[in-house]
Order: structure tokens, then sequence, then C-alpha cells
């Protein structure tokens, strides 16, 4: 550690910082634009000066830009002295010149990093009168609004885009003082991270367009901590609520998990909740218009009694719906929601997790890693957020070229300058091209079985011990040697793979090279992706799958099946749903959008989404996170547990559990796997300074206006019985438990830079730890192996081999109900290899009926040059398209 001072108060600092980031850390107030922790110093915008004095004898000093000195032994800076604080007033003027005065119409007016920094700085007074310069704004999608005569040209943008997250179509034109920032022409952003431009700008030339749609200031928001529900990743977010519907996703920072950022499917992919598809009445056979609750209920009673009932769950519920479905039918009756194929693919990939030698990374663990093998993969399209963790875990290797130099890595373009464009080892192995391959130092395009030979090959030249797959070609064997050498090479390689290939084959190899490199000493981490938000933890709940349990109740002749947050189109094919439904006498759906199930059931309760439900899920780390409901709705849509819960009262099978935090305790307490999820959270009678944190600003406008159509007197607020947070403006409005963060604020902060106030140090963990608790540990040291290598992939004489191709706007279920993701999203589409597709007489574009197991779905054919011949590359989670994805036949 080092010893500096600032404003007279010394301090021990890493000498590895540099001298702003220090002064935050330290709780020092220092303007800064172009700085960011993600991205380092550039030292462009010139707002963060100090006075740095050469010793104690110095009573002059010099202005420097704290952003480029590095927190060495025995620096003395003053943040305070005079002269740093008028250039920093003069900056802030010269930048003001051209900015617009728009502050009270400006879409990130109130959380605006810039107003924050002008009133730090001093400058209040505008002297310049002549003409502003302009800028024409350009269309850039449905996610993003660009106001370029907002930008104070700090250069966040671009370096976010193109150095951090890979992206190639936003750039930066300049001649003479006119900078612009955007595209050469307007058009959509391709980069799916795009939206974090919106809280990497510091001012509103990037904002959000959904917002935009149905805006509202921050300070009128109603939010609560949340968990992203589009991926198996867990990206903790903070959803905004007004007037019943939610208005926004925001990332909240959590060092283990996502960071700063979102995806963009993450954080525009929440009007589901708004949508015109959500059910909101209660549904009975003879009344399609809806009956009252107490009706359904007395309907249930008598059509439940005396029958069997069954169970199916879900992976995108929560582990406490799960968990309540499973009491009220009994274990045997249960089923967690699966299809056969894929509860084995993700049990195999859980339970060789928890019984394995080798670790489940966090994203901040695969951010270290130095090299990395994908196998069976298009991770950006399937977990997007590990993708960018990818991305910046390719650049370890190679970071040490400017430690040789002297420059330090918080010097960013210096450090840049040096590395160019090398990086680190990432070799892919994958059925199509993916979204990381412009990155990739090997590809290699095949069939999944041939991915997980070599995948076989490589843990051989790992560990010769293991057994070399026979019949791989001399081409083969160089690639799966150099991966081999390349993963030894590093001391903390990242072996992904996942479920989404379909191939258990693929899951097993990831394992077995994991293991090799375990055995060789190296401190490897391996990651595997599932399909949805709770794809781990139902799977840990254990249960059976679709089919076994569909068939179980043929032969016992249940008459009642209860389905929660599932349709079950999506799990197997239509012919089969419709013949396993045909044989209840009562389908009781709970769900809270429309579906194919819920248009098959008898009976419909409506339940809340995330935003107005309370839950945990797991994600692929096996981290347990929870997530709180945000706003209470006034259509009666409970969560599901509650909703299950009542079920129970109404047919004599009554739950002992009343609140969320029986549920979860009840969950922890009977279910050892789950131990401590109770205390991931504080309880629901936590208090700080007396008071529960309060979901509203203090800032928080017309709450009795807005009821007013129902009282004229202010209605009393609800309260909340299942955690620490208030439905209202009134409670605590400082620094809560992490897990607790409503939003960030801080005096004289109030953009979403306020972050650096909750974190112990800048870009660190937060305040008394990160939200969540693992549940997945390495607990066995002895070597274990799969070694069931399958044979190479051989073309079907019967019709090509269906592969799933998934699409981050398309695929998931639940965001594809958002407007700007569904026009993203394109048609269903079929990937042909040129081969195949000239055998066919088809191109690019052309319309395809295709039949997978029977079921038609109509399609566009792209041609895909890396396809291997003989597979269809199928476009996975679209409308019609058979999930079982057996073999396909087509016709024009």
């Amino acid at each position: 550690m080092a010893k500096i001072k600032i404003n007279g108060k010394e301090l021990e600092v890493d000498p590895n910082k540099n001298l702003l980031e220090a002064s935050i850390s330290a709780g020092f107030d220092v303007p800064y634009f172009c700085w960011h922790p993600k991205l380092g110093s550039i030292g462009s915008c010139r707002q963060c000066a100090v006075v740095k004095y050469r010793d104690e004898n110095d009573k002059v000093g010099r202005v420097v830009m704290s952003c480029m000195e590095p927190a060495s032994e025995g620096s003395i800076i003053s943040t305070e002295a005079p002269q740093a604080k008028e250039f920093r007033a003069n900056v802030i003027e010269a930048l003001m010149t051209n900015h617009p005065h728009d502050c009270p119409v400006c879409d990130e007016g109130g959380e605006c990093h810039l107003q924050d920094m002008t009133v730090m700085s001093g400058h209040t007074n505008r002297r310049f009168e002549f003409e502003k310069r302009t800028h024409n704004n350009q269309y850039l999608g449905p996610f993003i609004n660009h106001e370029m005569n907002r930008c104070i040209q700090c250069y966040r943008c671009v370096r976010y885009y193109r150095d951090y997250a890979g992206g190639d179509d936003l750039n930066v034109f300049s001649s003479r003082n006119r900078v612009y920032f955007g595209r050469a022409s307007e058009g959509v952003l391709e980069s799916e991270f795009s939206g974090n431009l919106v809280e990497v700008c510091p001012t509103g030339v990037f904002t959000d367009k959904t917002l935009k749609k149905h805006h509202t200031r921050k300070w009128d928001l109603t939010t609560a901590p949340s968990i992203c529900v589009h991926c198996s990743v867990g990206c903790n977010t903070i959803a905004g609520e007004r007037y019943g519907t939610v208005r926004r996703i925001y990332s909240r920072y959590n060092e283990q998990v996502n960071g700063y950022f979102l995806c963009d499917r993450g954080r525009f992919g929440y009007e589901f909740v708004n949508s015109d598809q959500r059910i909101t009445k209660y549904i009975i056979p003879g009344s399609t218009e809806g009956v009252s609750k107490s009706a359904a209920f007395d309907f249930i009673s008598k059509s439940i009694k005396g029958k069997k009932v069954i169970g199916v769950g879900s992976p995108r519920a929560s582990l406490e719906t799960n968990f309540a479905l499973k009491q009220f039918v009994g274990s045997e009756n249960f089923s967690v929601g699966l299809s056969k194929r894929d509860y084995q693919l993700a049990k195999l990939a859980v339970d060789t997790l928890i019984n394995g030698s080798v670790k489940s990374p966090s994203l901040k663990d695969v951010e270290k890693s130095e090299s990395v093998f994908v196998l069976g993969e298009d991770v950006t399209q399937t977990a997007p957020m590990l993708a960018l963790a990818i991305r910046q875990a390719i650049k370890n290797l190679v970071k040490p070229k400017a430690d040789k130099a002297g420059i330090p890595q918080w010097n960013d373009a210096p450090v840049r300058e040096i590395i160019q464009s090398a990086h680190g080892p990432l070799h892919i192995a994958a059925p199509v091209a993916t979204r990381l391959d412009d990155v990739a130092t090997t590809t290699y395009f095949s069939a999944p079985e041939n991915i997980a030979r070599l995948g076989y090959a490589v843990a051989h030249f790992i560990n010769t011990k293991l057994v070399l797959p026979s019949g791989l070609t001399d081409e083969v064997k160089t690639l799966a040697e150099k991966i081999a050498n390349d993963l030894l090479s590093s001391d903390k390689p990242l072996i992904v793979s996942g479920v989404h290939c379909k191939s258990s084959e693929v899951i097993k190899a990831a394992s077995d090279v994991a293991t090799a490199l375990k055995s060789a000493g190296k401190s490897v981490s391996l990651s595997y992706t599932f399909e949805e938000s709770n794809s781990v933890g139902v799977t840990m709940l254990d249960g059976k799958p679709l089919e076994e349990l569909f068939d179980e109740a043929k032969s016992s002749k249940a008459g009642v099946l209860v389905i929660v947050e599932n349709d079950l189109y999506r799990r197997l094919g239509k012919e089969k749903i419709d013949a396993y439904l045909s044989q209840f006498e009562q389908i009781i759906v709970l769900d809270h959008n429309e579906t194919e199930t819920t248009a098959k059931a008898t009976v419909v309760l409506p339940v809340g989404t995330f935003s107005e439900a309370d839950g945990t899920f797991i994600n692929q780390e096996g981290r347990a996170q929870r997530f709180y409901q945000v706003f209470v709705p006034e259509t009666d849509t409970p969560e599901s547990w509650r909703r299950i819960a009542e079920l129970g009262n109404a047919t004599e099978k009554p739950f002992i559990e009343n609140s969320f935090f029986d549920f979860t305790s009840s969950v922890a307490n009977s279910l050892p796997q789950f131990k401590g999820i109770a205390n991931i959270a504080p309880p629901p009678d936590f208090k700080v300074l007396g008071q529960k944190v309060a979901r509203e600003s203090i800032r928080y406008s017309g709450r009795t206006a807005m009821k007013a159509n129902i009282n004229i007197h202010e209605l009393k607020p609800v309260n909340d019985i299942d955690s620490a947070l208030s439905f209202t403006m009134e409670g605590y409005h400082g620094e809560a438990p992490s897990a607790l963060t409503t939003s960030y604020w801080s005096p004289g902060w109030n953009s979403a830079q306020a972050i650096n106030k909750y974190q112990i140090e800048v870009g660190g963990a937060l305040h008394g730890g990160d939200p969540g608790l693992r549940l997945i540990e390495p607990t066995v040291d002895k070597e274990s192996y799969f070694q069931t290598i399958p044979e190479a992939f051989k073309i079907s004489a019967k019709g090509l081999t269906t592969v799933p191709v998934y699409r981050i706007f398309g695929s998931e279920e639940l965001s594809t109900k958002s407007p700007a993701i569904i026009e993203r999203s394109g048609n269903a589409f079929i990937g042909l290899h040129p081969a195949d597709a000239k055998r066919a007489e088809l191109k690019n574009d052309d319309k395809l009926e295709i039949s997978i197991g029977g079921q038609l779905a109509t399609v566009n054919v792209i041609i895909m040059n890396e396809l291997a011949e003989g597979l269809a590359g199928v476009s996975a989670g679209y409308k019609g398209v058979n999930p079982e994805m057996s073999e396909v036949t087509f016709k024009k």
C-alpha cells in the first residue's frame, strides 16, 4: 500500500490505482466525465483536475488530471485548492457553450451526471451568448434514442462500445471542432450490449427509447431490486414502475455477476409485464369473460374433490413457486416442467457441478480467466453477459506487455496502443458461426457429436491417460493439440458449455477437459449455460420430466392437472401435448400472459410477473438471488406461490406458510441443497433507524392525485409483509444492505455514477458484500471422467438432422412480447449448408414449409457456410417450430 495525502488527510491506498480512483474510494467528491471504472483513464475531459504538491513545503503546487496520475507513495493533492476549482469550473463552462438549455425536457434530467458535475464544479451562470453548434440525430434502432446536441465529447460511448463490448458500427467522426458520435450511416446498432450506452453516457445523448414512449422522471418511479428473467446468468436489475406499468430496467451493480452492465434483452425485454396479453381475469368453463375469485375457487374446490391432482412446475418460476406446487400435489406427482431430454441435460450439468472437482465461476471469475474453450454454445445468444465477460478475459494474457513497459493498467490509451488487437487464446467449437468468432483464435464448426469428440481429444492431449477418440482426421488432432497446449499455457483456463446444442456428450466432454486441467494443477473453471432464469433451481428441486409424469398420470387416471407459469407447447411437439392434455378432466393454469397452454385450460388463474412478486432464482453459477415485488398491481395478480397456497386452502390442503419468508424458510429447512437461502437478504422485520427501506424517492410526486378517481383523500399505503421494503416514499433513503438497494443516490450524485458511494472501493465489492449465496461449490478432489465417446456424425438418409440455433432476440419466451424486441427478432428460419441448399434448389430468404416430427412451420432460408453438410440449423424458440428438434424435411 502507498501512503498519500488528500486534503490533508493521510490515507493508505493501492499504488496500482490512480489518484481519481483513490480520492473517490476515500469518499472525496471529484468531478469527472471520461473516466469509468471499467474503461480506465484517457484524460480527455480535463474535469478531474486537482492540485498536486511536490512535498510538504510546496504551497503552490500544480494542476494535474487526477485520473492520469498514479497514487504513488508520498503523493500530496488537494481537491479543494482554489486553482483546481477554478480550472474545473472553466472546463464546465467551455463544455456548456454548445450544450442545449433543455434540462427540463431532457430524458436524462434528474439523473444526469453532467448536471451533478456542473453543480459540483460551481458553474452556475452561462456567459456564452453566441450561436450553438448543432448536429443531426440518427435513427439507431428500437432501443436507443440519439440526441447528439447534448454531447460533451467525453468519448465514453465509443470506448465502451468498441473497446469493451467489441462493437464496430458506432464510431467518432470529426473535423475541426466538430465531433460526432454515431454510425457512418443511420441504422440499428448491431451490438447486443448497446443499451449500456444509456448508463455509460454522462449526458442525454443516448437514452432509453422504450422509456421515452412512456417517460417518467427518475424520482417518480417506484423501484425495487430484481433479477433478470431472460436467461440463466441472473443479472441484477432495478425495475421501475409508474401508474401500474413497468417503465424501465436499469442495471443493479453486483461485482460477482453483471457488474455495471446488462445485455439488451435484459434491459429492453421487460414489456411483457405491460402486454395486452396479460391475464387479469378468472376463467372457468362456460365463462370466457371472467368470473369472480370466489366463483372460480368454488368451481375448483368442487372439481378437484376426490380426484388425483398432478402438477407441472417451471424453470421460469421462482424456487418458492415450484416448492409450493410440489407441496400441493406431492413429490410423486410433480414435474419440473421440462421434457425428458431437456431435464436430463440440465440435471447432468447441475450434477456435474455439484459432484465434480471444478468450480463454477461467477462472471467476475470469468473476467479473470486467461484462456477459454467454448464447446457447443453461441454464448452471445444464450448467455449474453457471459460472452461480454469472455471478451474481457481474453485480454488478460496480453496485459503484462503494458506492465513491462511501465504503463499502469488504468492508463487506457497507451495500454491499448501496446496491445493492439492481440488477445489470449479463445477456441470455439459450435454447430454454427457465433458472435464471438471475431476474437476467436480458432473455430471449429460441426455436429454436436463431432464437437464432443474434439473435446475428448483435447482432454487426451492434456492428460494422455485418457482415451483419444478413434477415426479423427489429422486436422482435428492438430487442432485438439493446439487447444490443449493453449489451455495448459495459462494458469486460469475457462471451459464453457451448456444445454443449448442438446447434447449430453458435449456436456460430458467439457467436464472431462476441465477435470484434466484440474489434474494438471490449473486453476480451471467450468461454466455451463442453461435455458431459463431458474433452470438450475428447479433442477436442484428434483421432480419428473413431462413425459414420465403424463405417462404415470394416464395409468393412475389422474383427473386434474395444475400447470404453473409454463407453456408446454415450448417443451414438446404440439401433437404430443394435445394428446397429453386430452386425458384430464380439468386443466388449471396459473400464468401471467396468454399462451397456447392457457388456451387449452379449463380454469385460468391470473398471477403476477417478476415485478409483482417476491422470489428466489438460482443462476447458472449456482448463486441464489432474491428479487422483490416492485409495486402492488390494481388487478388481482398475486405471486404464484401465494396463489398455490390459496388453492391449498380452497381444497382442504392448507399450507402452514403464510408469507414469502415462511415459504423461503420452508425450502431452506426441508431441503439441504438450499440451506441458507432464507438469509440471502434481510428478513421482513428488518429496519434501518426504525424504518423500512423506501421503494420511492423523497421527491416522488402525485401520489394523491394518482388515486383521486378512487378517493380525494390519500389512501392508506399497502404494508409489505413479505420484505423489508415499503411501498411508499416513507422509509429509509440512505444506503441499505446491498440486497435491498432500490436505487443509487448520494448527496450531489443523482446519476448511476452514485454507485461509487455504495462500493468499498471504486469498481469493487459493495458495502456488506455482493448479494446472493453460492449453493454449488466443488466438493470432490479426485479425478472423475466420463469418457463416453460418441460415434462421428453421419449424414442421415431420411432427412437433415436439426440443431437448434438461438437468437438473443426471438428465442426467449417472455422478451418476445416486448415491441422493441419483436422489431429485432425477425422470422423463424432454417439454416442450410450451401450444398444442401443447392440440392434442394433453395437460396437465401426463400420461404419454406418444414416438418419436424410431423409439426409444420413456415420459415425463411438462410445459407450458413459454416454449418456442416447434413445439418439443418433451425431457429429455437420461434413460434410454430417443434421444440423437440429431430430430423427435418421440407418443401418449397
